[in-house]
């Protein structure tokens, strides 16, 4: 393959199309943020790593930073996808701050702000903001962590005093994992099943105040930590328990349930099932979070890795003289070219959900509709971006071999931080249940019933009522697929039509078959509602990989077509080519197995890969630089190593050119391989 891009692209037009609609937000903080204390520590106490971690959250708070996404009449600026980019951008530094301030800002002072109303805005938001007042988000329970609409812990009213009793009634109810709660918490939001006059309404939310002035646990609170966890030390994740603890009444956050003097309960959305899901629909904000924070740290990853394979030499040619740098080998390429491929797809497919979030969030009247369908989506990426982020971090730690075991070059880190991404704001396999049921309500609502499926209680209690719809670009992408011929062999591989094609034609096979497996077992006799969907689900989670990874292309595409910069497009392209047949040739089985490809054409996609490889390698660097990562956050000690050694072998080379110096590369002195 005749390679088609330029000799080089200037790295800012590549930033300028990733910066996307809150650009403005990224370039404040790559100019600002440049605190010593912003970055892990190597060898710190967790002790010391909690102190550091709350003094920068203060200094965050000082600087205005953190209002972004409250209303502006408390002194913030009503941006929510400006807030959860400033989050990304924070997890490019110590991602326990990262972690630290979205529990602040994010979870505890976004309830307040999303589930809370007037009253408790004008009364909390402003300490919120400014950190006068540290607070947790309680939902998690040791015995419910996924289950959320099951929580035991109770909140009854009493209306003899207009007060909730909060309790905690047995050890598996207890609040675990708590971020801010073991040392600085002076408040949580507390999430239990209301109970009034006799009855159960669900899960609702109180502010509930948890240290005194002086720090002392409140009384029948119980606060524990912890304990030593894999990573993220500066985080004081801790446990509560609440003995018969008084709540006045209106420290309920009341926006979508109000309780009177009374004890009568009230709600704008009387179904239960509905309002829980409108309730956790709002604080779709924090999962966004999450999976763009495990971009930034796998692009941080990958910057590393690929800089370092740019200097670092092993081996030499049979007659040179000269060791090859590791980025020219082709199994190096073949680690870090389709994951940095991948990393740029998500990273549009990120910007393109956080505009979503933001206009879902932003309008007048709730659009349920558009909040369901954001939430699956929400659920989907964060799912690719922690498993891919895992992946990633590991191959790059490899990729620098020993010196990517060392504290001092980020990536143990990284790897440590990162791990829990991939179960916290949700466990990945539950939320890819959750995007692959709405998938299957999705079918059912535009083609009819599923002979069954409605009738089951177990299941229907499951489903979300969610229609996907295509990504961006709608009418582009539509076009793309329309064109392709009609027998594949005769398509090119790197036409967009058929990549795009190709991943469609996955997903709605793989969603027809759940759904023929689902008929089949809901007319099966004697068959329990909760085998029916166990039967099926590993063929229920591929569905909803393969929806995953059709909205990651389309959402590329998408950013691929509103890039500006000629140079930066065309290369853009091709790692989109990149991230397409890598993502086919990841999964030939299946398409080998379903005639989707001939032998033939499938040795020929992975030549197809081996050549783009070839091609993007001397834009690797290029790629890297696009991320704009400022020199000083990288803190990688190997990064400055190998710019000395890369000094000293230039200067070698020099010396033997003018013939200053004669001798083999084993007689000139260079730093030692780490």
């Amino acid at each position: 393959m005749t390679s088609t891009l330029p000799n080089s692209v200037d790295p800012a037009a590549l930033t300028a199309a990733l910066d996307g609609r809150w650009g403005h937000v990224r370039r404040d903080i790559r100019e600002h943020l440049h605190e010593p204390e912003f970055l892990p520590v190597y060898g710190e106490t967790v002790a010391e790593a909690r102190e550091r971690v709350t003094r920068m959250a203060r200094k965050l708070a000082e600087s205005g930073r953190v209002g972004l996404g409250f209303p502006k009449e408390y002194g913030g600026e009503d941006d929510a996808g400006g807030s959860v980019t400033s989050i990304e951008m924070l997890a490019f530094g110590d991602l326990s701050l990262m972690v630290k301030a979205g529990v602040q800002w994010g979870l505890f002072g976004g309830a307040v702000q999303l589930l809370g109303t007037q009253r408790q805005h004008e009364a909390y938001l402003a300490d919120i903001m400014s950190f006068d007042l540290p607070g947790c988000f309680a939902m998690t329970e040791t015995g419910h962590g996924s289950d959320v609409q099951q929580l035991r812990t109770t909140c009854t009213y009493d209306p003899a005093t207009q007060t909730f009793d909060l309790h905690t009634p047995h050890e598996a109810a207890r609040k675990d994992y708590i971020g801010n709660a073991a040392k600085d918490g002076r408040m949580a939001v507390v999430f239990a099943q209301l109970v009034t006059q006799g009855k159960s309404h669900g899960v609702h939310a109180w502010l509930v105040p948890i240290r005194d002035a002086q720090g002392n646990p409140m009384p029948g609170v119980t606060i524990g930590d912890a304990g030593p966890k894999a990573g993220l030390n500066g985080v004081d994740n801790g446990r509560l328990a609440f003995d018969h603890v008084t709540v006045p009444r209106d420290m309920l956050l009341d926006r979508y349930g109000q309780v009177a003097e009374d004890g009568t309960y009230t709600s704008s959305i009387e179904n239960e099932t509905r309002r829980f899901f409108t309730m956790l629909g709002t604080l779709v904000r924090g999962r966004v979070s999450v999976g763009g924070s495990a971009s930034s740290a796998t692009k941080l990853a990958l910057d590393i890795a690929v800089r370092y394979g740019d200097v670092r030499r092993q081996f030499s040619a049979p007659g040179a003289d000269r060791e090859i740098v590791v980025n020219d080998y082709l199994v190096h390429q073949r680690t870090l070219l389709p994951a940095l491929a991948t990393t740029y797809a998500l990273h549009f497919a990120q910007e393109e959900l956080v505009g979503t979030m933001h206009d879902v969030q932003a309008a007048e009247d709730l659009d349920e509709a558009a909040q369901r369908e954001l939430e699956s989506r929400a659920a989907g990426l964060k799912v690719a971006q922690t498993w891919h982020a895992t992946r990633t971090i590991q191959l790059c730690r490899e990729a620098c071999g020993g010196a990517g075991y060392l504290q001092e070059n980020r990536l143990p880190h990284l790897k440590a931080d990162t791990d829990v991404f991939t179960t916290f704001e949700g466990d990945n396999t539950v939320l890819l249940q959750l995007v692959a049921k709405g998938l299957l309500t999705g079918y059912r609502d535009a083609f009819g019933s599923l002979d069954g499926w409605g009738k089951v209680g177990f299941i229907a209690d499951m489903v979300r009522e969610t229609v996907l719809e295509r990504t961006a670009a709608r009418g582009l992408i539509a076009r793309l697929v329309d064109a392709v011929p009609g027998r594949d062999d005769d398509v090119p591989l790197l036409d967009r039509g058929w990549q795009l094609k190709m991943l469609e034609d996955r997903e709605k096979h793989t969603l027809e078959g759940a759904i023929r497996r689902l008929r089949k077992n809901a007319g099966t006799s004697g068959m329990a509602p909760f085998d029916m969907f166990n039967d099926v689900q590993d063929h229920v989670l591929r569905t909803a990989q393969a929806h995953i990874d059709r909205i990651v292309l389309e959402a590329f595409v998408a950013g691929v077509e509103r890039t500006t910069d000629l140079q930066a497009r065309a290369l853009l392209d091709r790692v989109c080519d990149l991230y397409a047949l890598t993502t086919i040739e990841a999964d030939k089985a299946w398409f080998l197995e379903h005639g989707r490809l001939t032998p033939t054409r499938a040795k020929a996609l992975t030549a197809t890969v081996n050549s783009l490889l070839q091609e993007l390698r001397p834009h690797m660097v290029t790629l890297v630089d696009a991320f704009a990562i400022p020199e000083d956050w990288k803190a990688a000690a190997i990064l400055r190593e190998e710019g000395d050694r890369q000094e000293a072998m230039a200067a070698r080379d020099t010396e033997l050119r003018t013939g200053g110096k004669r001798g083999t590369a084993t007689s000139v002195e260079v730093p030692p391989a780490q």
